[in-house]
């Protein structure tokens, strides 16, 4: 690995803030101003004086318009050019080339030519330098420096986002001398201010070729034993043989939390263009994440900032060549046949750059084409909700999309046997991309039996007007007569009827939550469903009776109740949830002790595939497995010894002796049941104390204490999650996350991989009247009422996660159900929070 000591290699040779071509008056004949002896003295004096005053002011006045004023800001452009009438020579990878530096000489002199053309460029342009050459014919690598004046940096970007307009003018300019480069594609944006911080302290150049059939190796500085360095910026050019392309696998990323201080980004170009930038990143992303990158040409750059603080192990990447016409990195051609599948070029991973792909689609005479995506991720920053599709798109049978589309939303059918799909992306930012498949269908009836969507989407008509946008685009919810037993809301929708006067406004317009016999208008309602004025809400008295109308104030002490957070100090606070929130709210700092927990190192990203938990995604659970039997119930980590379960896994059953700590074995950092890896530790139980007043007959007090025969260490995988405070409120509406092991559906086989999914903490009220009055108060419901969602069998004792700030916190512990998934059949977990004192009497936690 070649190594360079210096990072923007071109250095100002001056630092004057003022035009050079400004011409200063000459000075006048002093002799001419000599004055005269005066008769009077003071009359002297006087004019002294007054002449003082005036070039005082008129200093002031000078200094006020014109060098204060004349503040100028540094500005820095990348860009690339194509040089057509050069071949390129191996000499021009090596910037100490005689080479090299003859035709840099050359670029930089006519960038000074182009600049030229523009009276908004050429009054404040300093100086250029070129990076680096590529194939292509020769493609050079630039960085120009302006100083600008505050306030005209607008202009000048806007002057440089047309240099290819500049070019054109310079190349049609007849002084043009005879051996000038013949120039095409000149483009420049303005460099990420980031990356020419005067605070960089280091600057650090790699340069890689590869071969084929070889692998190299690109990693931060001090990888993985030392992190890497503070307010450093690094950089590292990768180059491919004609005809390749680059190929990054990054397996390890591991950076500070917030872009704004650590990051990496990568370029589709060996300079850091912002309009060539493919991806930024930071944080900390799974091994499992795949993060492989492949370039459009031959080139790519990988980038690496970093502030004076936090610094982490950094990234390793492999880097190896392919093929430009290797499979990963083509795509379209002609599709036959009943039905298929096709993808994006890449998929799981990131697609190239500046990729265009058609797909032909036939199938046989007589049908229909259709077309389903069932997955769609064609995202990009800041463009999340547009509409016109201006960068990369899918374009199918009229409709173009882009974005990230729910799976198997974006579907059409054609009305002939043939259907031409185009996929396209732009220079800039790649996604994931998307997996389709097509089958012939029946042009005249496309959805026998069931309802067809606006979108093409067939789904079973039962589905149809019960309050679920089932079809992902809500057309199955419209022009609907309510049933006699749904809420018809206003706005057309039908709401099913048990939603009713739950505090969630399920209609969106309010409708289900009107005439509940509630709190009259100018009335809130207190927790105790006392109605009280909302005048007296944080007046700083108990109007409400439970002290919920002084919650949320503001204040930082209040009068102790059920519903305070109490600090160690016996102080209450009116603030909701203040647990482990990041800021110190008890003057003890209580508050924010043993805090901690229920996170994940890994950055959260999409799942690609099914609703399988990425891996360390949940780090606090457990697998709990009968010895020689395999997984029985999950469980969640409390700490370094203790775990929180259900009381119904630790009952005897027969011969089986489940009470017994000797008949487990509890599996942590456990992704896959099939895959007892390095991140897995295997613990034995000392001891199991199950709830005094567990009632096996209506699942009451389940919940199960299990102490391991020994400490075990955290780790990426191996973490607590955050146990919450007797107070801690979890609302009706809040979304919360089901994870387990757990049969994938009512009366199927346990899953081989942690699956996850996002339910709703349901209203007690309305939980209590679907499960036909079997709800207590240490019981809590949720799930998605429209069914499909659950836990199931094998998921028994394992957590209910639920979300607050950047954390996690142990909501509820599964119990029981009806059935698995079904329609208006909640799961019901023992809340946690009912829990808090004995839970600590016998851990500490």
């Amino acid at each position: 690995m070649d190594y360079m000591d210096s990072g923007l290699r071109y250095t100002p040779t001056s630092d004057k803030d003022w035009d050079t071509s400004v011409q200063f008056l000459p000075a006048s004949d002093n002799k001419k101003f000599e004055k005269k002896k005066g008769k009077k003295v003071g009359a002297v004096i006087g004019v002294v004086i007054f002449a003082a005053v005036v070039a005082l002011m008129t200093g002031l006045l000078v200094w006020h318009f014109h060098f204060r004023k004349d503040v100028r800001v540094k500005r820095m452009y990348s860009g690339s050019m194509r040089i057509t009438n050069q071949v390129f020579d191996n000499d021009y990878e090596n910037s100490s080339t005689q080479a090299f530096k003859m035709l840099a000489k050359q670029v930089t002199d006519q960038l000074k030519s182009i600049y030229s053309k523009s009276p908004q460029l050429s009054k404040y342009y300093v100086g250029s330098a070129v990076q680096a050459f590529s194939e292509g014919s020769v493609i050079a690598y630039y960085l120009s420096e302006f100083k600008v004046p505050a306030g005209q940096e607008a202009s000048v970007d806007k002057a440089m986002s047309d240099v290819d307009k500049l070019a054109d003018k310079e190349r049609r300019t007849f002084t043009r001398p005879h051996n000038s480069l013949a120039l095409e594609d000149v483009m420049s944006s303005a460099l990420d201010t980031r990356l020419f911080m005067t605070s960089f302290k280091t600057h650090l150049k790699f340069t890689e070729h590869t071969r084929p059939d070889k692998t190299t190796y690109i990693q931060s500085p001090g990888f993985p034993n030392s992190p890497y360095p503070p307010q450093a910026f690094m950089e590292w050019q990768l180059r491919a043989d004609p005809g390749y392309i680059i190929k990054l696998k990054f397996d390890t990323v591991n950076l500070e939390e917030d872009c704004k201080n650590d990051f990496v980004k990568i370029y589709d170009s060996l300079v850091a263009i912002e309009n060539r930038v493919m991806e930024e990143m930071c944080g900390y992303y799974s091994p499992s994440e795949p993060l492989t990158f492949l370039s459009s040409g031959n080139v790519m750059l990988v980038t690496m900032a970093t502030n004076e603080e936090k610094n982490f192990p950094g990234f390793r990447a492999e880097v190896t060549q392919i093929k430009r016409k290797t499979k990963a990195a083509t795509c379209g051609g002609q599709l036959k046949g009943a039905k298929g599948t096709f993808s994006s070029p890449n998929f799981p991973n990131y697609y190239p750059p500046s990729t265009e792909c058609q797909w032909t689609i036939e199938v046989p005479e007589g049908k229909g084409v259709k077309v389903t995506f069932k997955k769609f991720l064609l995202s990009e920053p800041g463009l999340e909700q547009s509409k016109d599709c201006p960068k990369d798109y899918v374009d199918f049978n009229g409709n173009k999309v882009c974005g990230e589309q729910p799976d198997g939303t974006v579907t059409d059918t054609s009305s002939t046997n043939t259907m031409t799909v185009t996929f396209n992306s732009d220079a800039s930012y790649v996604d994931r991309g998307f997996t389709a498949e097509y089958e012939a269908v029946d042009v005249k009836d496309p959805c026998p039996q069931q309802f067809q969507c606006k979108n093409q989407k067939c789904i079973s008509k039962a589905l149809t007007c019960d309050g679920w946008n089932d079809c992902g685009d809500m057309s199955d919810e419209l022009k609907c007569t309510c049933k006699s037993d749904s809420i018809t809301c206003k706005n057309g929708l039908c709401k099913p009827m048990f939603w009713k006067c739950d505090g969630v406004d399920d209609c969106g317009d309010g409708t289900d939550e009107k005439g509940c016999g509630g709190c009259k208008s100018g009335e809130m309602m207190c927790k105790n469903n006392k109605c009280v004025s909302e005048k007296k809400r944080c007046d700083g008295r108990n109007d409400c009776g439970d002290g919920s109308d002084e919650l949320d104030c503001g204040t930082s002490r209040v009068s102790c109740t059920d519903l305070t957070y109490k600090c160690k100090d016996n102080t209450c606070l009116s603030k909701v949830n203040p647990e482990c929130d990041g800021t110190q709210d008890c003057e003890d700092g209580s508050d924010e002790e043993n805090c901690d927990c229920g996170r994940s190192m890994f950055k959260t990203s999409r799942i690609v595939g099914g609703q399988n938990a990425d891996e360390g995604e949940f780090p606090w659970q457990v697998s709990l497995h009968v010895k020689n039997s395999g997984h029985v119930c999950g469980a969640s980590i409390i700490s370094p010894k203790w775990l929180v379960t259900a009381a119904h896994c630790v009952q005897d059953d027969g011969r089986l002796r489940l009470s017994q700590p000797e008949t487990w074995e509890a599996y942590l950092g456990l992704h896959a049941q099939s895959n007892v890896g390095k991140t897995v530790v295997k613990k034995n139980l000392k001891k199991i104390i199950p709830h005094p007043n567990y009632n096996a007959y209506t699942y009451d007090n389940d919940i199960a204490l299990m102490e391991l025969d020994s400490p075990v260490t955290y780790s990426d995988y191996i973490k607590p999650v955050c146990m919450p405070a007797p107070q801690h409120d979890f609302p009706s509406g809040h979304s919360v996350w089901i994870t387990g092991w757990g049969a994938t559906r009512e009366g199927g086989y346990g899953a081989t991989v942690l699956q996850k999914a996002q339910v709703r903490i349901i209203n007690g009220t309305v939980c209590n009247k679907l499960m036909e009055g079997q709800i207590t108060s240490r019981m809590l419901c949720a799930g998605v009422l429209a069914g499909g969602v659950d836990a199931c069998q094998g998921d028994s004792g394992g957590p209910l996660s639920s979300p607050s700030g950047s954390r996690m916190f142990l909501a509820g512990v599964v119990s029981w159900g009806d059935g698995c998934a079904r329609r208006n059949k909640p799961g019901v977990y023992t809340t946690v929070t009912k829990y808090r004192g004995w839970i600590q009497q016998h851990t500490g936690v």
